[in-house]
């Protein structure tokens, strides 16, 4: 595909928003509250939630999680990003989950250059601007999103977002795996409490899990079942004891309890990295120390980068 830049060279994408228009994110961060996952437990509506799944989950020849070390990276750092931001702004875990999604379903159809981490940042911001206008009564001014190194305007970011609306179609009603958590709950544990914690644990998984393979090319429900069991079973379950406990769930075959048994064997695989790294490493993550934020210096250097830019383009940019 061309160079990124062709793409913001149609000036009647441009969207408008004032900050008068927009309304501003006013109340504290909090915690989500585990209540708002323990009240979906009708089948006709959890089938609905399937149905509605093939229509955005797709399979890739080329998978951004199977792509080259800089994507992978960079896609890392968005995620991070967003999820950050996510937590500087109050929003529900389903709007920064939402917007990975946008980041995913975009990846796989268009591609961005080794390097270009300021596309990458654009994108999050768009990705995450728009998942917020979808989920959140209350929404910052783009010029409040944290960008770091980069300072865009406000018409930049604007343009990236009918691009991204544009690039999806305008087909912007995912499914997360959240919904889903209080169905397997109760499917697991019937009438009976279940272990305390459990929802916090699973909702721990399923925002690991998505750092590691493509939010599309994976169903929901799948990552949702995996990570309820991930947070329900203290010893590793075995191929066949996963299939007795995923065997009630009629509007599923083999292929996907397969599905889950990988994904189930991929939390397993993350927690036990994760035992096995010293606490001094894991907390250097966030340092110039992870390959990730190496990677990033690494590139911004070849770009010239190390202080605030203004990022604007011009018709002439090609």
């Amino acid at each position: 595909m061309g160079e990124f830049e062709g793409y913001f060279s149609c000036s009647s994408l441009l969207c408008h928003e004032t900050e008068e228009e927009a309304c501003c994110f006013e109340t504290e961060p909090e915690e989500d509250d585990e209540s708002l996952y323990l009240n979906a437990k009708d089948d006709e509506y959890i089938e609905s939630l399937i149905q509605r799944e093939t229509s955005t989950t797709c399979s890739s020849d080329y998978p951004i999680t199977d792509r080259n070390n800089w994507l992978q990276c960079a896609r890392l750092n968005a995620i991070e990003w967003i999820f950050n931001t996510r937590t500087l702004f109050g929003f529900q875990l389903h709007t920064a989950y939402l917007s990975v999604i946008y980041l995913d379903r975009f990846l796989l159809k268009k591609s961005i250059a080794d390097g270009k981490l300021w596309a990458i940042r654009l994108l999050s911001v768009a990705c995450l601007s728009i998942a917020a206008k979808m989920e959140e009564r209350r929404v910052p001014v783009l010029s409040e999103f944290p960008t770091e190194d980069y300072r865009f305007e406000n018409k930049t970011i604007q343009r990236m977002e009918l691009l991204v609306l544009s690039t999806l179609e305008w087909k912007m009603t995912s499914v997360t795996p959240l919904p889903y958590l209080s169905y397997f709950i109760h499917k697991f544990y019937g009438e009976s409490a279940s272990p305390k914690g459990l929802v916090s644990k699973a909702l721990h998984y399923i925002v690991a899990i998505i750092k590691e393979i493509n939010s599309v090319e994976h169903r929901s429900s799948v990552i949702a079942a995996a990570a309820v069991l991930a947070a329900s079973c203290d010893a590793s379950l075995t191929r066949k004891e996963m299939e007795l406990k995923t065997g009630f769930i009629s509007f599923w075959g083999s292929p996907e309890t397969e599905h889950v048994f990988l994904c189930y064997n991929m939390i397993q695989e993350i927690e036990m990295r994760k035992c096995k790294t010293p606490t001094s490493v894991i907390s250097s993550n966030s340092s110039s120390s992870s390959p990730c934020h190496a990677t990033e210096k690494s590139c911004a250097a070849c770009n010239g980068a190390g202080t605030k830019r203004k990022l604007a383009f011009k018709e002439s940019d090609q």
